[in-house]
């Protein structure tokens, strides 16, 4: 028998409906304890980038605390949402609070990052993640963590800027391509969602749209700013050693 959305209370806890969700901040002892030694940790050896680190805090506690949590284990698009606020939010600042000095293992990074993207978007895997937190943590962990690795590459004050445009360019695509297959897909294929979305007067293939549109347009936002900062500097660059 397949698990229901209410078995999501691996972590996030039951479906909430639309009349509820609001309330279902997701407060577990365990939890706070560690966010709050996390922040302890991260601001003393963030040092020069302690702002940042805050703020990428911030964005956990957010994610995994905030009703947005709840609202994941109901509607797929919400789930989108709480991922793209990981690994195009969260990422990036902690990358930033704890810079790389060279970006050599750009390829690698941005490869893991792709395979594990696409690869928990398998409905198998995305599914299996409801059915207990070991692997709603292996999902949410492994993506934060390879975002953390790509941002790290993408933006080292010492890394080759083409490469990461180029990185930069073909992670995008990798996004917008699974947003987009999810988008234009005929029929829903996270059946985890399939009882919770009415509450919400969305069907499942509206929420799956939702969210492959999510992905597919705001998701792809945070690689274009990148981009072009990156452009920006590597033309101040040439400019600069033309006039020198």
């Amino acid at each position: 028998m397949r698990p229901t959305a209410s078995d999501g209370a691996a972590w996030c806890g039951p479906a909430p409906t639309a009349a509820d969700w609001w309330t279902q901040w997701n407060v577990h002892p365990g939890q706070a304890v560690l966010l709050v030694l996390f922040l302890g940790a991260g601001v003393a050896a963030a040092r020069a980038h302690r702002r940042d680190f805050v703020l990428g805090w911030a964005v956990l506690v957010l994610a995994f605390v905030s009703p947005l949590c709840a609202l994941s284990v109901a509607l797929f698009s919400a789930r989108v949402a709480h991922h793209l606020l990981l690994v195009l939010v969260a990422a990036p600042l902690l990358a930033v609070a704890f810079p790389a000095r060279h970006g050599g293992f750009l390829a690698v990074a941005g490869a893991a990052f792709v395979v594990v993207m696409w690869g928990w978007h398998w409905p198998a895997a995305y599914a299996a993640a409801y059915g207990s937190s070991p692997t709603y943590w292996a999902m949410q962990g492994s993506l934060l963590v390879t975002a953390i690795l790509f941002w790290r590459a993408v933006m080292a004050p010492q890394g080759h800027a083409l490469r990461a445009l180029m990185g930069l360019v073909a992670a995008s695509g990798a996004m917008g391509l699974l947003g987009a297959l999810l988008t234009l897909a005929p029929a829903p294929i996270y059946w985890p969602h399939a009882s919770t979305t009415a509450s919400f007067g969305l069907t499942p293939i509206e929420d799956q749209q939702l969210g492959g549109l999510l992905m597919w347009v705001p998701g792809m936002l945070p690689f274009a700013v990148a981009g072009a900062i990156l452009a920006r500097s590597r033309f101040r660059d040439l400019s600069g050693k033309e006039a020198a």
